[in-house]
């Protein structure tokens, strides 16, 4: 919204002295110089400053047509070797999803609560051998990691979990071709929980719509709030809805109620330079596909884009890119 007001006030000064071209004849560059120009019009800025308002001229034309970023395909995303050799032929870069939203609020079959049992909250299939496995770093430290190596991956009935639950636990949802669902429990056989866009507290049966559950509060390697603050968080963003809310998904709203780190908030952190964030997906006990990132929040889409599609459809996808980069590599070659 910053970006937005600085834009459109400069955008008003410039037309004040300048004619604006017909939408044929605008490009990234003359928009860009229009920006910067009227800044100096408007202020004597400091250098730094300006370089700033080009930057986000430069951010702001190239969207302003998007009312949504979608996924790319990885043969047009520059990424990590596989085999986990890091090598320096070029940047190496994951998707920014800054107007993207998930994901589990959108899926088809999601039931009102309170209404009739519908079939599609029948018991969802989940086949835990399609897992996707991976880690999170920030620079040279581990901040996730879901591997059967280092976390229990077995999956309960919603009955049965609530015989393990403690207030302050973080409860994921699963099943096989859905985002997975996250809710912070809050005792009483209670979870608080971001659904179709609104914060709710619900049952734990019914937020889990006949899907398998488990508690993940070891994934994330943060160092977790108490438990009365770490409730208390959940339960005062009950109601919030829309434009009120701080958080795209499931998961980030319920690991923000835990570890109260701002990077898990839409906006928590600034896309400009070098991506401090890795995602690394394992592909086999000694080889991995690695992804460069500039936010958590970024990494956070892209792992559960990969948790919707299951293990089988990301190594497919994954052979696809590379098989594409040889042929590439063969043409180039042969010419």
């Amino acid at each position: 919204l910053l970006c937005t007001e600085i834009y459109a006030h400069f955008r008003f000064k410039s037309e004040a002295v300048k004619t604006e071209p017909s939408s044929d004849q605008i490009r990234l560059q003359p928009d860009a110089e229009r920006l910067a120009g009227s800044a100096a019009l408007c202020a004597p800025l400091e250098e730094n400053t300006q370089s700033v308002l080009k930057f986000l001229g430069f951010s702001l034309i190239f969207c302003r047509n998007m009312d949504r970023l979608s996924h790319l395909s990885y043969a047009e995303v520059p990424t990590v070797d596989p085999n986990g050799v890091d090598t320096d032929d070029g940047p190496r870069i994951g998707v920014s999803y800054i107007f993207s939203s998930d994901d589990d609020e959108l899926e088809d079959g999601c039931a009102v609560e309170g209404g009739e049992k519908h079939a599609n909250e029948e018991e969802k299939n989940y086949d835990q051998r399609d897992e996707v496995e991976c880690a999170v770093y920030h620079r040279e430290e581990c901040i996730y990691e879901k591997s059967a190596k280092c976390a229990n991956l077995e999956v309960y009935s919603p009955e049965n979990l609530l015989n393990k639950c403690k207030a302050g636990d973080l409860v994921e949802f699963v099943a096989t071709n859905q985002y997975p669902h996250w809710a912070v429990y809050v005792g009483d056989f209670q979870v608080v929980h971001l659904h179709r866009a609104e914060v709710k507290n619900s049952f734990l049966t019914d937020a889990s719509q006949g899907r398998r559950c488990r508690i993940v509060n070891d994934w994330y390697k943060f160092k977790p709030l108490c438990t009365e603050v770490v409730v208390q968080n959940a339960m005062e963003q009950v109601g919030l809805k829309d434009r009120e809310l701080s958080w795209r998904n499931s998961e980030s709203f319920a690991a923000w109620c835990r570890f109260g780190k701002r990077e898990f908030k839409m906006g928590g952190e600034i896309r400009i330079g070098k991506q401090p964030y890795r995602l690394k997906v394992f592909v086999s006990d000694k080889h991995s596909h690695v992804l460069e990132f500039q936010s958590l929040e970024d990494v956070i889409m892209e792992k559960r884009r990969n948790d919707h599609l299951g293990r089988t459809a990301v190594l497919r996808e994954l052979a696809a890119h590379f098989r594409g980069m040889e042929e590439r590599e063969n043409e180039m070659g042969a010419e």
